[in-house]
C-alpha cells in the first residue's frame, strides 16, 4: 500500500509539474521521471517481497538431478549371463553347429600353437574363432596379462589411449573407452563394457560388447565402432605346462569385408608373436599387479553352478606340435609351397579385382590404400629374396 500510495504521489506531483511548466520538455521530463519510478517499484517488489520459489529454479533442480543420474548409468544390463552362455556356446561350437567355417591360419613356433577360422553369418561381420595355446605359461599369468590394459598400452602401439570409465562393484562390470590407430585409416574408437569370470580348475572367461556412455560424446575425428562383441576362455592344457586361450571376435569397423579379410590373414600372426614375447616379458618380471589387474580380479564373478557344467574344466593336448618338432620333410613341402611367379601374377590380378570391389561398394578410399600398401609391401619383400637367390 505504501508503494501504491508513494506512485499516486508522484503521479500527481508530475501532473502539477507539468502544468506548471507548460512546455513539451516539462512534458518528456515527467514521462521519464514515471518510468524511472516505475522501474524502481518493480525491482524492490522482485528482490524482497515474500513469494513462493519461482517457475525457474524447479527446471534448474531436475536438470541437476537428471545429470546426476546420467553421469553413472546402470550396467547391469551390458554384460549379462545370457552373453557368458552365448560365449561357451560359441566357443565350443555348439551354437550353430551346421555352420561352414573356414580355416584361415595355422602357425606355431616353439613357444606357442596358433589357429583361427573365420565364418560369414547372413547377417552381421565376420566372426573369428581362435585358439592359442602358450607353452610354460600358467592360465592366472596369461588372465592378468589380457586384463592389463596399462601394460597392452606399452607393447601394443595400436592402442594410442584407454581410460576406465566406470566401476560397479554390484555386478562387475567395468565401462572403457579406447582409441585404436592403424595405418592408412581414420582412428577406430571403442567403448566397451566387459565382465569376467571364474570357473573351476582356474579356468576363467571374459566378454566384451559395445556400450554408450555419457562421458564419451561421438567425435568426427574418430569412427566410432559400432558392433563388437569379444570374448575368450583361458584354460590349462592336460598333459603339459601351457594353457590356451580360445576367442571368439566379431566387429564392425566400417571396413570392407574381403579386405579386412585379407589384412587380417597377413598381420595376425606377427601381432601374435608379438603378444608372445611381450607376455615373456611380463611373466619374468615380478612386480605388484597394476590397478587395471587388482580392479577385475575384485571384480571377478564366479560362473554359475548351471553353465559351469557347459564346458568341461580341462583342455585336451592341442593336436598340434610346436615349431622345434617339424622334421626335414615338412620343411621340403613349405619350401615346395612357395609361389610361382605365375601365381604372384595372378595374386596381382586378383589384387586389383578385390580394389575394383571396395571401389564399387564405396571404400574407393580405404580400398585402395590398403591393396596399394599391400602390393608395394609383397614386391618389397619379393624384390629382397630374388636379390638374394
Amino acid at each position: 500500500m505504501n508503494a501504491a500510495n508513494t506512485i499516486m504521489t508522484l503521479t500527481t506531483t508530475m501532473s502539477v509539474f507539468t502544468i506548471y511548466a507548460y512546455g513539451v520538455w516539462g512534458l518528456l521530463t515527467s514521462v521519464v521521471l514515471f518510468l524511472v519510478m516505475l522501474f524502481l517499484w518493480q525491482r524492490n517488489r522482485f528482490f524482497f517481497a515474500p513469494s513462493s520459489p519461482s517457475p525457474r529454479s524447479t527446471p534448474s533442480a531436475s536438470s541437476f538431478n537428471t545429470d546426476s543420474i546420467i553421469s553413472t548409468p546402470r550396467t547391469s544390463n551390458f554384460v549379462t549371463y545370457a552373453d557368458l552362455k552365448f560365449l561357451m556356446e560359441i566357443l565350443d561350437e555348439k551354437l550353430n553347429e551346421n555352420d561352414k567355417w573356414e580355416d584361415v591360419l595355422d602357425r606355431r613356433n616353439h613357444h606357442l600353437c596358433y589357429s583361427v577360422k573365420c565364418f560369414k553369418p547372413k547377417n552381421g561381420p565376420l566372426r573369428y574363432l581362435s585358439k592359442t595355446v602358450f607353452n610354460d605359461i600358467s592360465s592366472e599369468m596369461l588372465r592378468n596379462f589380457y586384463m592389463d590394459n596399462d601394460y597392452r598400452k606399452q607393447w601394443d602401439k595400436t592402442v594410442i589411449e584407454h581410460n576406465q570409465l566406470q566401476v560397479d562393484k554390484s555386478d562387475g562390470t567395468e565401462v572403457g573407452h579406447t582409441i585404436k590407430k592403424f595405418p592408412l585409416l581414420t582412428p577406430r574408437e571403442y567403448v566397451l563394457a566387459w565382465k569376467l569370470w571364474q570357473g573351476s580348475d582356474k579356468t576363467f572367461y571374459c566378454f566384451m560388447k559395445e556400450c554408450e556412455h555419457p562421458l564419451v560424446p561421438r567425435q568426427r575425428k574418430y569412427v566410432r565402432v559400432e558392433f563388437f562383441r569379444s570374448g575368450w576362455q583361458i584354460r590349462e592344457v592336460a598333459g603339459s605346462n601351457a594353457c590356451e586361450i580360445t576367442m571368439f571376435h566379431q566387429e564392425d569397423a566400417g571396413l570392407n569385408m574381403e579386405m579386412a579379410k585379407l589384412a587380417f590373414r597377413k598381420g595376425i600372426w606377427s601381432y601374435v608373436c608379438k603378444m608372445d614375447d611381450a607376455l615373456r616379458r611380463y611373466s619374468a618380471i615380478n612386480y605388484h599387479l597394476s590397478s587395471s589387474v587388482n580392479t577385475s580380479l575384485n571384480l571377478m564373478q564366479k560362473v554359475p553352478a548351471y553353465l559351469d557344467s557347459v564346458r568341461s574344466n580341462i583342455s585336451r593336448a592341442h593336436p598340434t606340435v610346436f615349431d622345434d618338432q617339424v622334421n626335414a620333410e615338412s620343411q621340403k613341402q613349405v619350401i615346395q609351397r612357395r609361389p610361382s611367379r605365375k601365381f604372384l601374377a595372378n595374386s596381382l590380378l586378383l589384387l586389383g579385382g578385390a580394389t575394383a570391389l571396395c571401389l564399387s561398394r564405396g571404400h574407393s578410399s580405404l580400398g585402395a590404400k590398403v591393396a596399394i600398401a599391400y602390393v608395394l609391401t609383397k614386391f618389397s619383400k619379393r624384390g629382397a629374396r630374388s636379390n638374394q637367390s
